[in-house]
């Protein structure tokens, strides 16, 4: 796991998810707006699960090149999938809560400020 990837995974879903999510939240379709996000979301982190998968294989193969040799993964890759995973499903809770602050803007924008909520 290389920090440039984690650096990767913390910055480039919530940007994707925002992109999508926000058009529709500003048409008042919030609960599409925060599905289509979340989906980006996840789709991304799975994304970026699958590719650190796949480097890790390699640097697997590399090191037991032999077919007929049985080469057990590296327990320890849990632990990297689930680094990639609780990002993912950090950066899905931080656009609910975009979603919350977006949705009372825009539905106070008419509303006077005395009585605004």
């Amino acid at each position: 796991m290389s920090p440039f990837w984690i650096a990767i995974a913390a910055t480039l879903p919530i940007v994707l998810g925002l992109i999508v999510a926000y058009p529709l939240w500003r048409m008042r379709l919030e609960i599409i707006g925060n599905v289509t996000g979340a989906t980006t979301i996840f789709m991304v982190t799975i994304g970026m699960i699958v590719r650190e998968w796949m480097a890790l294989e390699q640097i697997r193969i590399a090191r037991c090149p032999d077919t007929e040799t049985f080469c057990p993964p590296d327990p320890g890759n849990f632990a990297k999938f689930a680094t990639y995973g609780f990002i993912g499903l950090a950066q899905v809770v931080a656009l609910f809560l975009i979603s919350l602050r977006v949705e009372r803007r825009l539905r106070n924008r008419g509303v006077a400020p005395e009585w605004r909520s």
